[in-house]
């Protein structure tokens, strides 16, 4: 069954940057599913909906460092080839970019956490958001969870996001979660161009 994009829809794409791909914090299957987020991408832009992207842009020594600390390598450093986004995203012009984690104190898993994309989405008319991206257990359900709090639909596109699995089974109790909070999966093959109204 196909799924029409129309307007109010908006792509979020989430992290989809070179540490996450292939990087100090690659993320198991990142590298799969990089074709399908760009395809998701071709389709709004085809359709004229709006894209719009957000990124880990982390200063040096930032808490979530393992050497601060922290429970992670350092990753996604500010002007840093693993903070650019990935793949054909990178050549990408006029895509928007909502930076996060800029405060070297605070981690910020959300999108929405301390940052201008909910006015960004608001002054686009969004009402629904397909999020792909990095990483399911973590940014992924971060962000999805903050969408529905603030009253978005929000659908994940299934086979364009994958988790860290830190622990066994992370990935699957965060579909779960945010399925549980009322979000809904589509796979990207079941997007549909045909149907879709402009603006």
């Amino acid at each position: 069954m196909s799924l029409p994009i129309r307007g109010g829809d908006v792509l979020l794409v989430v992290d989809a940057q070179n540490d996450f791909v292939d990087g100090t914090l690659a993320v198991p299957g990142a590298a799969r599913i990089l074709p399908v987020i760009e395809g998701c991408v071709e389709l709004f832009e085809q359709s004229g909906l709006p894209v719009v992207a957000t990124r880990d842009w982390h200063p040096p020594m930032h808490c979530s460092f393992r050497e601060r600390g922290g429970p992670w390598p350092a990753h996604c450093v500010q002007a840093t080839r693993g903070a650019a986004l990935a793949g054909g995203l990178a050549s990408r012009t006029g895509l928007p970019v909502v930076s996060k984690g800029m405060d070297a104190g605070r981690d910020a898993y959300s999108g929405f956490d301390g940052t201008s994309l909910d006015a960004l989405l608001r002054e686009l008319g969004a009402r629904r958001l397909f999020v792909c991206g990095l990483a399911t257990d973590y940014c992924i359900r971060a962000t999805v969870l903050d969408a529905l709090r603030l009253g978005y639909e929000a659908l994940v596109v299934s086979d364009a996001i994958a988790a860290v699995n830190a622990r066994e089974g992370d990935g699957a109790r965060a579909i779960a979660q945010m399925r549980g909070a009322g979000a809904r999966f589509v796979d990207s093959g079941a997007i549909a161009l045909a149907g879709a109204v402009h603006g």
